[in-house]
């Protein structure tokens, strides 16, 4: 009689399972991280610029409204304007007369002189008079408060 001997049963070769989609290749992560800074960094630029120009106009608000007297109004803002100044050009803040508000007017203005020749004519004198007429304060206010804003943003 003879002996069975012990067969192996043969079977066919088993491929493994690809890779799960997760979690994603190295690569994929530095992909995802530079498409999120393409889009965030500019958002949170502009909103910090925002923030910033928001602060500004504030202070600018601030300093002119708590000057009671319309003379004193005249005064912080024309000091609010020679501190901005500074960030243009460092010698501005000592310009005295009409080569300020020469200064003032800007280089290349769109809007004309309204610093030489309209209602920014207050400035030279509006800090020292007794009275000064609330529509032309009000004029000043909002020309000041929009070159103060340029001068802040280095525009000159």
């Amino acid at each position: 009689m003879s002996q069975a001997s012990p067969t192996l049963v043969l079977r066919d070769v088993h491929v493994p399972q690809g890779p799960g989609w997760w979690p994603p290749a190295p690569g994929w992560w530095l992909i995802l991280l530079a498409l999120l800074l393409l889009v965030v960094l500019p958002l949170a630029v502009l909103a910090w610029r925002r923030r910033r120009q928001r602060r500004w106009a504030e202070l600018f608000d601030t300093q002119c409204h708590s000057a009671l007297a319309p003379p004193a109004q005249v005064a912080a803002a024309s000091e609010l304007l020679r501190r901005a100044a500074r960030r243009v050009d460092p010698g501005a803040d000592r310009l005295q007369g009409d080569a300020w508000l020469q200064f003032l007017d800007g280089k290349g203005s769109k809007a004309g002189h309204p610093f030489s020749q309209g209602e920014g004519r207050l400035l030279l004198d509006g800090g020292y008079r007794r009275r000064v007429d609330p529509r032309q304060l009000e004029a000043l206010r909002a020309l000041a408060r929009g070159r103060f804003l340029q001068l802040m943003r280095g525009r000159a």
